[in-house]
């Protein structure tokens, strides 16, 4: 497998953030009630880590190694500072429904992560593929979140789409079953801790069953050799 194969499936996958390192778990539980707001954290997200990742690893031979934390942070919140503040302009909505988690992106551990574990050991354009390809990891798994919630709590997908995506989006809107009284559990954080829980056992399952079937094939195309 080619290296940027191997960074893109792992940050998708086999090491995703949300489902694998487990990391970032307040704003993946806190902002996923609805499917437009999973997935416009998550792409700032995935925004901050790619230019993060670009910037130090553009910097890295530059960077004291005694004071490389310290940097990586300054970095850090100066992406972020400005990510908010595109937001703020180009999706006012958005903002104000996302609120203190936006700036909280500067605390976020996978960031700082991926800045220590992979941006310093390797090129630009590889740092970027890899916080691009964790971000788009983390992303996928608020947006799953974000629409079971959504749609178990409302009987809604893609409610309020016009804060992320402009006045058109409002036609994205889908009344999945129509409901009076909204099922809290989902909506609450308690719903957020059980959706999360069945995303991991699923993925488990995934895995299990691809490490059997790999297995398998292994035992079978080694029966031929040892029997020559």
């Amino acid at each position: 497998m080619s290296q940027v194969k191997e960074v893109i499936v792992q940050g998708l996958w086999k090491n995703n953030s949300a489902l694998v390192q487990l990391l970032g778990m307040c704003p993946l539980l806190a902002v996923t009630s609805t499917a437009t707001n999973a997935l416009g954290l998550g792409l700032a997200t995935t925004l901050v880590l790619t230019l993060t990742n670009l910037s130090i690893s553009a910097l890295r031979r530059w960077t004291p190694t005694e004071i490389r934390i310290p940097i990586y942070v300054m970095i850090i919140a100066s992406v972020v500072s400005i990510v908010q503040m595109l937001i703020n302009a180009y999706a006012f909505g958005l903002y104000q429904s996302l609120g203190i988690f936006i700036p909280l992106i500067v605390t976020n551990c996978i960031v700082v992560g991926r800045a220590e574990a992979f941006a310093v050991k390797n090129s630009p354009a590889m740092s970027a593929l890899d916080g691009f390809s964790i971000g788009m990891g983390a992303t996928g798994a608020m947006f799953v979140l974000g629409s079971m919630r959504e749609i178990l709590g409302n009987g809604t997908l893609f409610d309020g789409a016009d804060a992320l995506l402009g006045g058109w989006a409002k036609s994205l809107r889908i009344e999945v079953f129509h409901t009076d009284t909204p099922f809290l559990l989902a909506m609450l954080p308690p719903g957020a801790f059980i959706g999360l829980g069945m995303m991991l056992a699923v993925k488990y399952l995934i895995d299990e069953k691809r490490k059997r079937r790999a297995a398998e094939r292994s035992v079978q195309e080694g029966i031929p050799e040892k029997a020559v």
